[in-house]
């Protein structure tokens, strides 16, 4: 999971925590509505229409408006508060819970507070503050240490809860960023070959879908093979293969631009994509490549009859409507003509081309 998915996930616990505080701010409101009158005369209060209407306003919409993020947490908890309050004041002289009355309604805000809004201490104190304010003031000092104890309690263990919360959050990122590093630097390993350091099959569709995503020249693939690599293997051995091998690849990486992708394809095959050439400067890059290789001078006794070094064959072809199958093919068709025409030499896949239009004509 990354850390992206991580927020996404708090964004909905976000959600849902005002979701939940809208419900219970609502269903609150409407119990007192609907069950403490008892009779025409006792009317709804102002507070306790704006409570429920405005909270299952909100609430439906956001039951509608299911990808939109709500960052108002915070100003619908000190709404919320100051509504309580408003309630609170009103009631107070003709309430028939008499003396506690204001314990009541104190405990009623910090229960839905404490529910809907635990992992949220900032929004709980302000749902919390103006009506602990006002029950202070109502009070007029006869119950002020219970009502103290009564905001203390509560405010004390959610601070502690925050705290908690905050370090096992900022613990879970910190372990979700090195599991997040940790994957990124595995998949990278497995697009790379162990022997080479270039990229691998695998790693060249990675980088070749991202090309052709990003890029609209021209671009050429250019299929590589070292000239009687396995007479050299067979009598220096593999140990001193790979070595020549891993210099190779090297001089093809150092000949060729930044941008150009080399891919180790097989044994002794290399894949160089091209991007964003035209044939002319794609048969200098090939070549180019071919002279670096022969200029590491590895001796190579068994290819006398091409040079007394490691030597390359090569073949090219361009990347036509982003069908690199076709490419490949064509490409290793001008390799082939290349390793019969003597090798340590280069063939573009258009001067075959004209030859094996006529032959299928034929």
């Amino acid at each position: 999971m990354k850390l992206q998915s991580y927020d996404e996930l708090l964004n909905s616990k976000h959600r849902l925590s005002l979701m939940l505080f809208l419900f219970l701010n609502s269903a609150t409101s409407l119990f007192f509505m609907f069950s403490t009158k008892k009779n025409i005369h006792q009317l709804l209060t102002t507070p306790e229409i704006i409570i429920a209407s405005l909270g299952i306003i909100i609430l439906l919409w956001m039951l509608l408006k299911r990808s939109v993020k709500l960052p108002i947490l915070n100003v619908v908890a000190s709404i919320s508060g100051l509504l309580w309050t408003w309630q609170i004041a009103l009631k107070h002289p003709e309430s028939y819970f008499g003396d506690s009355f204001l314990i009541v309604s104190l405990v009623g805000i910090f229960f839905i507070g404490a529910i809907a809004l635990g992992d949220y201490l900032s929004a709980f104190c302000l749902h919390i503050a103006p009506p602990s304010a006002a029950v202070l003031l109502l009070d007029q000092g006869h119950n002020t240490l219970l009502i103290l104890f009564s905001i203390a309690l509560p405010l004390t263990g959610l601070t502690l809860h925050h705290m908690m919360q905050r370090r096992r959050d900022h613990f879970t990122r910190r372990l979700m960023r090195q599991l997040y590093e940790e994957k990124q630097t595995y998949s990278d390993l497995s697009m790379l070959d162990p022997l080479t350091g270039l990229y691998n099959r695998r790693g060249l569709k990675n980088r070749l879908d991202n090309t052709l995503a990003n890029h609209s020249g021209s671009h050429f693939v250019l299929l590589i093979d070292i000239d009687n690599f396995k007479a050299y293997n067979d009598n220096y051995g593999h140990a001193m293969g790979d070595q020549a091998l891993a210099r190779v690849s090297v001089a093809i990486r150092d000949a060729v631009r930044s941008r150009d992708i080399v891919t180790r394809y097989g044994g002794e095959e290399f894949l160089v994509l091209l991007t964003n050439v035209n044939a002319s400067i794609a048969m200098k890059l090939a070549d180019r490549i071919r002279l670096y290789v022969l200029n590491l001078a590895i001796p190579h006794r068994f290819n006398e009859s091409v040079a007394t070094h490691v030597t390359i064959s090569a073949g090219f072809a361009p990347l036509i409507n982003d069908d690199f199958d076709s490419a490949l093919v064509n490409a290793d068709r001008a390799l082939y003509l290349a390793k019969s025409c003597g090798r340590n030499t280069i063939v573009p896949y258009e001067d075959i081309a004209g030859q094996l239009t006529s032959a299928s004509a034929r």
